[in-house]
Formats: structure tokens, sequence, C-alpha cells
């Protein structure tokens, strides 16, 4: 009998980039483990979570530390090779606000094939929806509980035709002035136009900032059809006329049926949240896959968290397709970073402690691991808050990095099925379906209520980067025709949040 040859085990750390002078630890590592990394034999100096940085040779005080081919930060003191590279050790190089060049590169252009396609809802302006559901949207959060109770109660009444109903509760609306004011109208006619909504009813109260008119009028041109409002200060019985309108809604959606429509009409939000050292090796990286994939087919790819794009903005202002494109890039971080030094804080903020436990320790670091979920496609477009997108190429999302405020805001925009990758987990769901790609295989085995895909079989030594891309995209497309429902739509997260940055009376 001829014996079988057990398939290798996993290297114990990898070098993600011919040029770096860190490598990171696949496993735990002990001192005195002799490893072999990139054909490089390291002996281990201190003991190194997996996740975190080793040097693979010796850095200097005031050393730069280069991973993903980048410099990362500068040494604050001497490290040995085998050395624990951390907050310990190693600083950002940001500062404050900078000049940019544009050196405009060509991007790769993703390899060719058949048009692949997904069942979706068409919409009004050629627009495509991946779920037909009614959406109740607030004007001021006065009303959230009355919202609520016109979502559970129509519910239980809903034909199994439509996907679901939802209220979308939040605390602003009221008191609110200039761009806090704004920035809420802005998100909200943006979830009003959202495709996945077959119907939508805004909710006021009646005296708040935030008055219905205004907000229909920056909703734009939408089908007025489909759209339901009042002031529950205008009605005798807010919840029996809530519960009334939507049903009219249900009966204007009562002919709404998923037709075949190519995959060139998704709108994808890629979003990193609770990323750690192998969010920028594995999941990110397949995010990023997927991007090229889908954009070369024609369709669309939002990426948002602009201050998770500090230290690595000029990689994608090289993308911009035009110099337009790349002067609205450029005053977009700007902007950015002028509101952080207006609020007295320091641009390099970041990573959270969450990110540092993880092995992320500069903004830098996560930044070059976080804007590789937008893959190698061109910038095609600018997007500001609340902005409308459209499928076709990549396009940045103003917004913070907080995983609700850009996970909403992406959604606002045009997004129809998030993908959020993560390392450490998370719960968060919002109004769309939001696939959760976890980093590693760990957090996929603890979490699967949390976690949909799991991208750690490229670190196990399992799954291919190209057969992890297949399955990847198998799925979105499963999700998109309805026939899987992600954890967060399973579960019941659904939630929305909105960029607060203004005077409250």
């Amino acid at each position: 009998m001829t014996a079988v040859a057990a398939p290798p085990s996993p290297p114990a750390a990898v070098r993600i980039h011919r040029d770096d002078n860190v490598g990171v630890a696949l496993r735990p590592l002990a001192p005195g483990q002799a490893i072999d990394v990139a054909g490089m034999r390291v002996i281990v100096r201190d003991d190194i979570p997996a996740g975190h940085k080793l040097a693979l040779q010796p850095i200097d005080a005031n050393g730069l530390v280069v991973k993903y081919g980048f410099v990362i930060g500068q040494a604050s003191a001497p490290i040995s090779a085998g050395g624990w590279v951390h907050t310990h050790n190693l600083r950002t190089r940001l500062s404050g606000l900078e000049e940019y060049v544009y050196a405009p590169t060509r991007p790769v252009d993703a390899p060719g094939e058949p048009m692949p396609t997904f069942d979706g809802y068409r919409r009004a302006a050629g627009r495509v929806g991946t779920r037909n559901e009614v959406w109740i949207l607030n004007t001021v959060g006065c009303v959230n509980f009355v919202a609520e109770g016109i979502a559970k109660t129509a519910a239980a009444r809903a034909p199994e035709s439509v996907d679901g109903i939802h209220a979308f509760g939040h605390p602003f609306g009221c008191s609110q002035l200039g761009d806090d004011l704004a920035h809420t109208q802005a998100v909200l006619a943006g979830l009003l136009r959202n495709p996945n909504a077959g119907g939508v009813l805004v909710l006021g109260l009646g005296c708040e900032n935030n008055q219905m008119d205004a907000l229909l009028a920056r909703a734009g041109d939408v089908d007025r059809s489909r759209i339901r409002f009042f002031n529950s200060q205008d009605v005798a019985d807010e919840r029996e006329s809530g519960v009334e309108a939507v049903a009219e809604l249900l009966a204007r959606m009562s002919h709404d049926r998923r037709e075949p429509v190519p995959a060139s009409a998704l709108m994808l939000g890629h979003k990193c949240g609770g990323s750690d050292g192998f969010s920028g090796i594995s999941a990110n990286p397949l995010l990023g896959r997927v991007a090229d994939r889908l954009t070369a087919l024609g369709g669309g790819v939002l990426l948002s968290e602009v201050p998770e794009m500090f230290g690595a903005e000029q990689l994608l202002m090289n993308r911009a397709a035009t110099p337009e494109v790349f002067r609205q890039l450029v005053d977009m971080i700007n902007d950015f970073k002028s509101y952080f030094l207006r609020h007295g804080q320091t641009i390099h903020e970041n990573p959270s402690p969450g990110n540092t436990a993880g092995g992320l320790t500069t903004l830098e670091e996560k930044s070059l691991g976080a804007i590789q979920k937008g893959g190698r496609a061109a910038v095609t477009r600018v997007l500001r808050y609340g902005e409308q997108g459209t499928p076709g190429g990549l396009s940045l999302v103003e917004a913070p990095g907080n995983d609700g405020v850009s996970s909403t805001a992406m959604v606002a925009s045009g997004a129809t099925v998030l993908l959020f990758t993560t390392g450490r987990g998370t719960p968060l769901g919002f109004p769309v379906p939001t696939i959760k790609i976890s980093s590693n295989s760990d957090i996929a085995a603890r979490k699967p209520h949390w976690i949909d895909f799991n991208a750690g079989g490229l670190l196990d030594g399992t799954r291919s980067m190209d057969a992890l891309s297949d399955d990847l995209f198998s799925f979105i497309l499963d999700v998109a025709s309805g026939r899987r429902r992600t954890n967060n739509e399973r579960q019941g997260y659904r939630e929305i949040a909105i960029w607060k940055d203004g005077v409250t009376l």
C-alpha cells in the first residue's frame, strides 16, 4: 500500500511583501523558537501573539518598519531580529495636512468572464434591489417607538411575497442646525432611495427641525407611489394611521417579483470592523478580489471609512480615473483631516483598543490593510455623505470609520449588499443583507451565528485565494437572489447610525 503524505502544516509566520522587514505570526510564538519566514531562519526573541508582527531583521531606533511593501511607521527603540514589533517600539509617522501629487497608475484589469446573473427586483431609474421590504424611516427620534410598533403590527399581517417590514430608529432630527441637520437629512434621504425598499413610510412628529417637506425634497426624483408620509401630531391615532399606510404600500408592492438581472446591477459596500492582524492578509484582500471582479463586469463597489485611508491615501489617489476625481479625493481627505484638527484630535488616533489587541499598531498599518477591500480597480467617483452612487467602478464614500455610521452611509449611497470583514467579531447588521466574513477560522468557529463566510482557510492552508474568491462571489449572488439569508437577517440585527457633527440646541 502506498503511504499518503500528510498535508504540509501552515507556516508559523508569513511575510506579505518581499520588501517587508516584519512578518506576521500565524500562531502564538515563544522565545527561543526557530522559524522559517520566506526562506529566512529567524529566532523568536519575545512572546508574540497570533496576528502580531515580528522583526525579520534588526531595525535601528528611528528606522522605518515596512509591511505590505510600504512604511507603516518608525521604530521608537532598537528592535532585534525575531523581536515583537508593537506599540512599545513602533510609532506613527502621520501628522497634519499633506500635499498630494497625481501620479496615475494603470489599474490591473480583472480577467473577463461571462456575465453572471442574480434574481433581483427592478426599480425605477434602472436600479435593482436584492430585497423587497417596507422601511419605516423617522424624521425625528421622538417617534422611534411608534415606528417600531407600526412595523411589528404590519409585519404580522404582511404577505409572504414581502421580505420584511423594518423600522430604523435614531436619536436625531430635533434641535439640530447646520451641517448636523444636513447630515441627518442626507442619510435619511439616501435610505429612502435605496432599491431594497419596495415601499417607504416616512414618519414625523411635526415640530422638529427636520421638517418632512425638506426631507422629501432632499430625496429628489423617487417613485412617489411607493412612499407614504405623515406627521404624528396631525392624525388621531398615529399607530393606526401608520399601519394603514403600510397596507397601502404592500398593495403597491403586491406585483413585485424577482427576475434575472446581470451582476453588473449589483452595488456592494465593503467594510471592515473589529479588525485584527490577519484582516489585511486574508479577508480584506479577498474582498479586493470581489471588487476587481464585479467592477470588471460593470458593477459597483463602495468603500468608505475615510480616516482608515490616512497613510494609504496616495495609493487610492493614483488610481483616480481622472484628474477631477483625484482633486475630489484630495478635498475629501483634507476636509476630514481638518475635521479632526478642528475638534482638537490627532489625525493618527486610531487603531482602536480591539485593533491593537489583534496586532495592529499604527494607523498607516491599519489603512494599508483596510484599502485592500477596494482591490486594484480605478476609483471612478468620490461621493459626499448621503450622495447617491451608481453601478460602475469603485466609489469612495465620505464617512467616518465608525462601523455603524460608515455602513449606513454606504447603504444611503445605494449599496444593496454589504460585505463586512472582521477578525474579532461583531453582531452588527444594517438595513441591507450584511455578509460577515471572518479573517480567521477561530472566530468563525466560536461565533457561527455572527459569521457567514470564513476566509481563515487561507491562513490554515486549506483554501486558496482563487477558491475562496469563487466561493464568496457565488455566495454573494445567492444572497442577492434571496436564496440565502445572512445571519444579521436571521437574527434580526438591523440598525442605522447617523454622523453627528454640529450644534444641538
